[in-house]
């Protein structure tokens, strides 16, 4: 069936695995071979992967006063950006050992915006850039009171410096259509809401 994989990780055969870095990051080299669409398996391929930690997001929204609630911060992948490399993007944070995703949403809600959910909203669950990394992202929708907000956020023991800006919806929807969201936990999000934004207020009324 169309949009089932036809393999599974059984299909997947690792024939030698290595460290090439590990810190708070890892690089990890793989010689492996896989099944084929044709049948069979194919030759040995030598493949790298960069390892990190789940990560979860919340795009903030207050649906009493459509308002989104994004943020602001240095980032050392957009350094070479031909704008900037402070982005525009949703509330997110890793997955420590025996914590649940929920619990990582309400404490990076806290940490980087000042704000706490009434209610989180799963989104999706996403392979961000699977062709070199495990790079996973679990989007929330967090429901909050956003009249008034505003502010520098962080922890700046670790070295965190975060602006939230509150804006209206179609202030966010506008920044999407012009191109100003240019990562892709903060695309995804602005898209599902433009599609859900309308039964997310009706279900708060």
């Amino acid at each position: 069936m169309f949009g089932q994989p036809g393999f599974s990780r059984e299909d997947v055969e690792i024939l030698a695995e290595e460290v090439h870095y590990k810190g708070f990051f890892r690089m990890l080299g793989y010689r492996l071979r896989h099944r084929l669409f044709r049948g069979g398996w194919g030759k040995p391929i030598s493949r790298e992967l960069f390892w990190r930690p789940r990560a979860v997001g919340v795009l903030v929204y207050d649906p009493d006063n459509d308002l989104v609630g994004l943020v602001e911060q240095f980032r050392i992948g957009a350094l070479e950006h031909e704008r900037s490399p402070w982005l525009l993007e949703v509330v997110a944070g890793l997955v420590e050992p025996g914590e649940n995703l929920e619990a990582v949403a309400h404490r990076e809600l806290a940490e980087e915006a000042g704000l706490r959910a009434e209610k989180l909203i799963p989104i999706c669950d996403v392979l961000l850039t699977p062709g070199g990394s495990n790079e996973r992202i679990a989007l929330y929708c967090g429901l909050a009171n956003l009249e008034g907000r505003g502010g520098i956020f962080g922890l700046p023991e670790e070295g965190e410096d975060i602006r939230l800006h509150v804006v209206s919806r179609e202030r966010a929807m506008a920044a999407l259509k012009n191109g100003d969201c240019d990562n892709a936990p903060l695309t995804i999000a602005l898209q599902w809401l433009a599609l859900h934004y309308g039964d997310i207020v009706a279900g708060a009324r």
